[in-house]
This record gives structure tokens, C-alpha cells and sequence, in this order.
């Protein structure tokens, strides 16, 4: 599904289900909170979005344990579970979306390679983190990491 199909159907969901989201971002740097708000009306879903690029703001702006971050690195599978249900809880919201991850070039490890990325998606009921591997370049992976969160998004809704 393209983006702006993805985008008109979640907003719809969004609004007859009358559910606020909001968004905490490292590697995507607020491109999915950037890509909702380019619907008419993103306002009446669309809570907030918190760019968390540092360990120090995901501790701070999301309640991210430092243990987590020290045990399991900021690109984990913990830390995104983490980020969604601290931005989730923070603001208030029914969904809370999360990713974090190494877009590239540079940065990669063997253990985490460069477009590795994880997405969270955290409602009352549970949070979901997925892995993703992606292979493009920086740009590339950042818009296939917010594609993917919105599928989720989507998934999470009942119409994935």
C-alpha cells in the first residue's frame, strides 16, 4: 500500500475510533510524526512527537531505564519496547509508536549492521516491538523504517 493510502486509511481509523497517538523517534529523527500531520485533521489524532536521538533523552523525555540502555544498547529490541510505552504513558495517548536504529552509512556493527531498526507499538492492552533489516541507503532506510512503523500502525488498528 502507498504512503498516502496508508495515511487515509489510519486517520479514518483514528478518528472513528476517536484514539490519540504519539510518536518517540531516534533513527527516523520525527519522519513519521512529520509524514501523519500531512493529512487534514492530523490534529484530532495526532498528539505529539518526541525526536529521542540521544540516551540522555530517552531517559529523560521517555523514562528509558539507563540499565536497559547499557545492557541492551539505545537499538534494541528493550529500548524500543520501552520508548512506546514511555511516550504512550508520558502523553497520555491510546498508542504510543517508537523507533530506534542505525539508518547509515555509518555506525553499523557486525552485531547491528547498518539498516537495522527496531519499531514498538504500545496501546493499553500490550506492546508489540517487530525487527527490521533494511539495505538502502540512510534516506532510504529512514522512509522504509516510517513506512513499515505505519503498516504497524495500521496492523494495530484491525485493518492490517
Amino acid at each position: 500500500m502507498e504512503i498516502m493510502d496508508l495515511l487515509v486509511k489510519i486517520s479514518e481509523l483514528l478518528k472513528e475510533k476517536e484514539l490519540k497517538i504519539a510518536t518517540a523517534e531516534s533513527c527516523t529523527g520525527g519522519l513519521i510524526g512529520h509524514t501523519l500531520t500531512n493529512i487534514s485533521g492530523s490534529s484530532d489524532y495526532y498528539d505529539r512527537g518526541i525526536i529521542s536521538y540521544s540516551n540522555r533523552a530517552k531517559m529523560e523525555l521517555l523514562g528509558v531505564p539507563e540499565e536497559l540502555l547499557k545492557k541492551y544498547g539505545a537499538v534494541s529490541k528493550e529500548v524500543a519496547k520501552a520508548m512506546a510505552e514511555g511516550v504512550r504513558a508520558r502523553s497520555k495517548v491510546d498508542i504510543g509508536i517508537s523507533t530506534t536504529g542505525i539508518a547509515g552509512p555509518t555506525g553499523g556493527t557486525k552485531e547491528k549492521p547498518v539498516g537495522l531498526v527496531y519499531i514498538g507499538i504500545s496501546t493499553k492492552d500490550e506492546t508489540v516491538v517487530e525487527k527490521f533489516q533494511f539495505h538502502g541507503d540512510r534516506l532510504e532506510n529512514k522512509n522504509s523504517t516510517c513506512k513499515a512503523a505505519l503498516e504497524m500502525l495500521l496492523e494495530t488498528l484491525g485493518e492490517g
